[in-house]
């Protein structure tokens, strides 16, 4: 047999379904098929060897449609999308970060999962109008996903890549296309929620509070002391809970994670946990800690025990990576984490770094033509450390799970169950960026932005990337911090940043200057005023390329629209009759497009600090109406009648 050089490798029938052993680009990627299907501007194809699966359809009298292709014998599968290229702008996806345009179709190959990302995906036009919008069922098991611009077929294109085993099947759901961005992921996340074992985990009230968090305060410098001291003035400013992040832990300093493993409390900064979380939670505030259970350090005590079930070692870190696809793994981390909110009394528990499983994708494909993706996952600990004794073969430990996903899966749905059991539902479960896809809502009912210090574009982006598909469960911003010593407008931006999301707000209150202070009071007010708005209600964000420029929330009476450019907000007879214009950019006014008959409008305006501008009533009139409002400022509109 002669070998072939990896980027002539077959795509459609090499057998693997493992990106990193994929090629680069295969022309038969975009063969032709029998099975076939089309409707609207949307073709889907099924690429297999013959006999292997049978593709089906059905579109929804409510518009969009189902295509389902059902395995007949054991094989890998690809299912390609495709659509005419149009006037196409830009392809938004959960993991997204900052590729917001158009890829060429020999991009990479990723790995999609229950902990990295989701397989969904939108294209749209310059319009911001939708051309192909889908989803696919297959929310936990690792499945290979590559998007991207033909140059010869003058098309945009999806490839999801899968094994199936006979009648086992992939359901893929396409959106209606010709509405926003948002409208089809609103579809797309209400269809994901309908899936077995997708109903979102119940999200208690105070999850929707602001949070008060020690990192970007502390960092790992922190103290029982000191936080109750900010505690105490996070409650008399509104805030509803505070997050006790990385730092309490034995071990925890030096901001690496070698110390990690044990999670006990460090008893020089936290001699009696249990106690001053009671102290806390009696000045109003809900307890929530930082722990990162698939993390495993080799100063340790933990790692004498777990090493031989950590092959993998995160330099970066500076510690190994638990392997959940074990069933010892995953009991340690349900029992670790429920005895950390049983034994100090703790609402909740804010769940880093799962993302880190990652590190095993892939690595027990049987079809895996690449040795080194196995060998990079398989790997015996090293045989110069005595105390680590390696744990039986996969396939032989009892419970052992070879998909990441699925393994995930089982160890995050008996972690919930076993808080449950502790608290009902009035507790938190907190997943950070990339692991907040549609299907970890059945396990966690917070989902925060990945760490973005001080970086407000950032911050709004990745949010709203969370809110437009989260089909259940209360969207937290990265902790807003800020330079004490810059202008009141400076926080006032940053907290813009946050504005669609539950803040979370990450600086010393003891050491604010005061103008600081009025200035988050008074955001922290009128945030908790308009929230029915900004978090829980009809959210259109406009064109993920142009980084969400101006954001409509709609809810509970009201409508806000944050303008982060300087774009005319447009004011119809179809706007709520309390409209709240915040400008959140550099400049001194808002425009208005004003449609609809003549009427009297009361119009408010504060600046950054809370300060009135002027209060006064304006005639509104068809045509461009300019109100002076200064930057970071917030304009209310009470709409009358004529």
């Amino acid at each position: 047999m002669t070998a072939r050089a990896p980027d002539e490798r077959p795509c459609v029938d090499s057998g693997t379904s493992i990106p990193a052993a994929l090629p680069t680009f295969d022309t038969r990627q975009w063969a032709a098929s029998e099975q076939t299907w089309s409707a609207g501007g949307t073709t889907v194809t099924l690429l297999a060897e013959a006999g292997a699966a049978e593709l089906s359809a059905e579109e929804s009298g409510a518009g969009g449609a189902q295509v389902t292709v059902t395995g007949r014998r054991p094989g890998v599968v690809t299912i390609r999308l495709e659509t005419r290229l149009g006037d196409a702008a830009g392809f938004w996806h959960p993991d997204a970060g900052w590729e917001r345009t158009l890829p060429a179709d020999w991009s990479r190959w990723r790995t999609v999962s229950l902990v990295n990302s989701a397989p969904v995906g939108c294209l749209y036009d310059t319009a911001g109008r939708t051309m192909l919008a889908f989803a696919a069922d297959r929310t936990v098991a690792e499945t290979a996903l590559r998007f991207g611009v033909s140059e010869e077929h003058k098309k945009f294109g999806v490839w999801l890549r899968l094994p199936l085993d006979p009648d086992q099947t992939l359901r893929l759901r396409l959106a209606p296309d010709g509405g926003t961005v948002a409208a089809a992921l609103r579809d797309l996340g209400s269809w994901f929620a309908q899936l077995p074992g997708g109903r979102p985990m119940p999200t208690p009230d105070f999850a929707r509070t602001p949070v008060y968090s020690t990192w970007y305060a502390f960092t790992q410098d922190v103290s029982a002391e000191e936080v109750a001291e900010e505690a105490a003035l996070a409650a008399e400013l509104g805030f509803g809970q505070l997050f006790l992040d990385d730092g309490w832990q034995r071990g925890g300093h030096g901001r690496g994670y070698s110390g990690c493993g044990d999670w006990q409390p460090d008893p020089a900064k936290f001699p009696d946990l249990k106690a001053h979380v009671q102290a806390v939670r009696g000045l109003g505030l809900r307890y929530v800690a930082w722990v990162a259970p698939l993390l495993l350090g080799e100063r340790s005590d933990a790692y004498r025990l777990l090493a031989g079930f950590a092959p993998h070692r995160d330099h970066t870190l500076d510690c190994r990576v638990l392997d959940p696809r074990h069933a010892r793994v995953r009991r340690h981390v349900v029992a670790t984490c429920a005895g950390l909110v049983e034994e100090f009394g703790l609402d909740g528990l804010k769940i880093d770094f799962l993302d880190e499983a990652m590190s095993y994708a892939g690595a027990t494909d049987p079809e895996a033509t690449d040795p080194a993706v196995s060998a990079r996952a398989l790997s015996a600990p090293p045989a110069t450390d005595p105390a680590v004794s390696a744990p039986a073969p996969p396939g032989s430990d009892d419970g052992y799970l070879p998909d990441i996903g699925a393994a995930m899966a089982a160890m995050l749905g008996e972690l919930r169950d076993a808080l449950r059991r502790l608290r009902g539902d009035d507790f938190v479960i907190e997943l950070r960026q990339r692991y907040t896809g549609p299907a970890m809502t059945a396990f966690g009912n917070a989902l925060r932005a990945t760490d973005c210090p001080a970086d407000a574009v950032a911050n709004r982006i990745r949010t709203l990337d969370i809110a437009l598909l989260a089909p259940g469960g209360a969207v937290h911003s990265d902790m807003i911090m800020w330079d004490h010593q810059a202008a009141p407008q400076v926080l006032a931006r940053q907290f813009h940043g946050a504005w669609h999301a539950v803040p979370q707000i990450s600086t010393r209150l003891a050491l604010l200057p005061a103008e600081h202070r009025r200035t988050l009071a008074f955001w922290l007010s009128t945030w908790r005023e308009l929230r029915p708005a900004l978090t829980g209600g009809h959210l259109e964000p406009g064109r993920p390329d142009e980084l969400y420029p101006q954001v409509t929330g709609v809810g509970g009476g009201l409508e806000v629209v944050t303008c982060y450019t300087q774009a005319v907000v447009a004011v119809g007879p179809g706007t709520a009759a309390d409209l709240v214009v915040v400008n959140a950019t550099g400049t001194d006014r808002i425009l208005l497009d004003v449609t609809g008959p003549p009427r009297r409008a009361q119009v408010e305006v504060h600046d950054c600090q809370g300060n009135p501008v002027g209060r006064r009533t304006r005639e509104l009139t068809a045509g461009i109406t300019s109100i002076p409002v200064p930057p970071h400022g917030v304009c209310r509109i009470e709409q009358r009648g004529p």
